[in-house]
């Protein structure tokens, strides 16, 4: 086994000298002016991506990525027992947290959207898929940081995405009193910060520092993984609950399709709005006629029959009707 390590060791990941690596995690972790404006500047942009729901928009704030140095900082911190790296990393975290949401909130009260795009909502509801996806960005980020040669900005681009964004939806939600999107735009947050955290613990393992002592290091091991466990369990229930939603969506689209509403040729289905959380169903139609309760009732009863469960259906309807000219052919 031991050589097996070895052939890895020396095949692979090359690591810089790890009194040059603290003294550059020092630097990044320091909260100073340069990175309260990366925050500032960061926060602004993506709110404002997220107020007019572009993602192009977003993507410039992903490229700053001001929270990503410290974070890097906080597993190397955690790894090594490094009480200046951990405080510094600590403090300019929760710094950089709260200027996010404070920015994000203000803006929210000053334009007071009624209501959110899809950019925003997106941000409201993580689950394991997120994690994954801090997971493999926290890689990323410590690879880059332990290798010289690979340039900063290859996790920037990464890491941001999953950091940031999330912060101003807290703020944009606050700000309207939309306490539940809050909460999971800041359930993503934490997640996130998590799984970039122990991927970066673990990069930094295999990179060899591990200059620690062995109860330090496994108590640093023991709280990360504690906490990721923590967070597997919403996150989980949210993602069975999404392909849950997903394959009730799928099969209401797959009556509907298959038989003609209410056999009715003058009915043309325009669009399906699903909410199978709400077990509601809005079907946005065309038609020459009324329709009446009761063929919304024949409707609600097959769904009910099909799926085991029933639905509320209302139909939002089109008058349809066809003008030709009066002259003469």
């Amino acid at each position: 086994m031991q050589r097996i390590w070895q052939t890895f060791r020396s095949f692979g990941i090359k690591a810089i000298p790890v009194l040059q690596m603290r003294e550059s995690l020092v630097k990044e972790s320091e909260l100073d002016l340069n990175f309260i404006v990366l925050i500032v500047s960061s926060c602004l942009i993506a709110t404002c991506g997220l107020l007019v729901n572009s993602a192009a928009v977003i993507i410039g704030a992903m490229i700053i990525a001001p929270l990503m140095l410290p974070i890097r900082g906080l597993s190397f911190g955690l790894l090594e027992g490094d009480a200046e790296i951990l405080t510094n990393s600590v403090i300019s975290i929760a710094v950089g947290t709260t200027i996010a949401i404070v920015c994000s909130g203000f803006v929210g009260s000053v334009v007071g959207l009624p209501e959110f795009g899809s950019e925003v909502l997106a941000r409201t509801q993580p689950n394991l898929v997120d994690l994954m996806v801090a997971l493999v960005a926290g890689g990323i980020s410590g690879y880059s940081k332990i290798r010289s040669s690979l340039s900063d900005a290859v996790p920037g681009t990464a890491i941001a995405v999953a950091l940031m964004p999330p912060l101003c939806v807290v703020g944009l939600t606050l700000s309207q009193g939309l306490w539940t999107f809050s909460g999971g735009a800041f359930l993503l947050f934490v997640t996130n910060l998590l799984g970039i955290n122990l991927a970066c613990t673990i990069v930094y393992v295999l990179g060899g520092y591990t200059l620690s002592s062995p109860l330090r290091r496994s108590l640093s091991w023991g709280v990360s993984l504690f906490l990721i466990g923590l967070l597997a369990i919403p996150l989980g229930f949210s993602l069975i609950d999404l392909i849950d939603q997903a394959k009730v969506n799928n099969s209401i689209r797959s009556i509907l399709a298959s038989r003609p509403l209410l056999d009715r040729e003058d009915i043309e289905l325009v669009d399906t709005q699903i909410d199978s959380r709400a077990a509601s169903v809005v079907l946005v139609v065309r038609a020459t006629e009324q329709i009446d309760p009761e063929e919304v009732a024949t409707v609600e009863q097959v769904l009910q029959t099909e799926l085991k469960k029933p639905f509320k259906v209302v139909f939002d309807v089109t008058e349809s009707r066809k003008v030709e000219s009066s002259l003469a052919r």
